[in-house]
């Protein structure tokens, strides 16, 4: 036998072992952590779930919602339902490093409480802001309504989206898409909600605007599922497309949307009954059409991700689970093998399950901001982030 032959082919595998290794290194050490920071905290406030948006001059606008804290003024606890929930913003104009203490007013629901802005900045310039409410009623009047979707003697009022053509200091009215196919909750005054969804939507390469939203068809009664709207004019008028997930044992809701390089539609969804595991779903024909939804292998909810640099995703979400806290993995560009993603813990000191909800951006080529909402030892819920070095 040719030893010389032998020895060469040694060394080869010597050396793509060494690759594979070095590789593998790089791609652990691609996302470091830097530190924490408070973007707004109010002792008087709960303050949660934000979203995150760079305008094209670099400055940092977050939106999330405010309501009063209510065990400041004596009542036993502070829930996601709040008659007096707002929808606000701060700015920063260095980076992330310093933000505006007062907050300015997005918009105030004149039927209720306003829920989870969640803003995308559009190629245009404009910033798009979805939410949704709650109308809260006194005394037996929900139930008298017949058919409308109930939370205690609050009435959901289903979603809407907001605009600002000015960098976030004004907003136009609201604008009220229709409801999904076939959905049974009802609202306010008889008639199917408008839809809605808590998480990011998503502008293509076709400046389209692509939008998860949560349904309640009468279809699957009991189980929440997805559909995807489409807008071709900025968000004025929506068309549906097509389901992205049912099941008649697992719901799916709060989705955010990621576009790969290669132009797959990729939704991360957040379940109901089936172990708080995150579940996907993928459109390869422009959403027109959404294979079956997979079990992503793993913990948390909700999701954002984020296109890094060198084209893969950094993906991040909260953890409710003990330790709680704020939770990211990077994904390969095309978002193909999820499940074996190292997970990288951003924080683990959370007092309890309520907080999360992440967004991030990237602030250079070799940074990242990520911001959530977090509470200490069960204290009043403030919004946060964290700092990455992106390497």
């Amino acid at each position: 036998m040719d030893h010389t032959f032998l020895n060469c082919c040694l060394a080869l595998a010597i050396t793509f072992t060494a690759a594979q290794k070095l590789c593998g290194a790089s791609n652990e050490a691609t996302i470091r952590k830097l530190n924490d920071i408070v973007i707004y905290q109010d002792d008087k406030f709960y303050c949660s779930f934000p979203s995150l948006v760079r305008r094209p001059n670099g400055e940092l606008l977050v939106a999330f919602r405010r309501a009063p804290e209510r065990r400041a003024l004596g009542e036993p606890s502070t829930g996601h339902t709040d008659p007096n929930s707002q929808l606000v913003l701060v700015r920063s104009q260095d980076d992330g490093k310093s933000w505006t203490q007062s907050p300015e007013l997005i918009y105030a629901n004149p039927f209720g409480g306003s829920q989870d802005p969640c803003m995308v900045q559009l190629h245009d310039d404009s910033i798009l802001c979805t939410s949704y409410g709650w109308a809260l009623l006194n005394g037996d009047a929900p139930r008298k309504l017949g058919g409308a979707s109930l939370y205690g003697n609050f009435v959901f009022l289903g979603g809407y989206l907001l605009r600002s053509k000015d960098g976030g200091h004004t907003w136009e009215n609201p604008i009220f898409p229709p409801a999904t196919p076939d959905e049974s909750a009802y609202g306010l005054f008889g008639k199917a909600v408008p839809a809605y969804n808590r998480g990011a939507l998503c502008e293509g390469k076709d400046k389209r605007l692509y939008w998860v939203v949560a349904s309640t068809a009468k279809s699957h009664p009991g189980k929440s599922g997805t559909h995807l709207f489409i807008s071709a004019d900025r968000g004025s008028t929506w068309t549906d497309s097509c389901p992205v997930a049912n099941d008649d044992n697992v719901g799916f809701n709060e989705t955010s949307l990621y576009e790969t390089p290669k132009g797959d539609l990729v939704a991360f969804m957040r379940t109901d009954g089936f172990n708080d595991h995150t579940a996907i779903a993928r459109s390869t024909d422009h959403g027109k059409s959404f294979q079956h939804w997979q079990d992503a292998g793993f913990q948390g909810h909700p999701h954002y991700a984020l296109r890094l640099p060198d084209k893969r995703a950094l993906l991040v979400y909260g953890f409710r689970h003990q330790p709680f806290g704020v939770r990211a993995r990077v994904l390969d560009p095309e978002c193909e093998h999820v499940e074996s993603a190292a997970e990288m813990i951003l924080r683990d000191d959370g007092g309890n399950s309520d907080l999360g909800y992440p967004w991030a951006t990237m602030l250079s080529r070799h940074r990242a901001l990520v911001v959530y909402y977090f509470n200490k030892a069960n204290g009043p819920r403030y919004i946060a982030g964290t700092f990455l070095a992106v390497e």
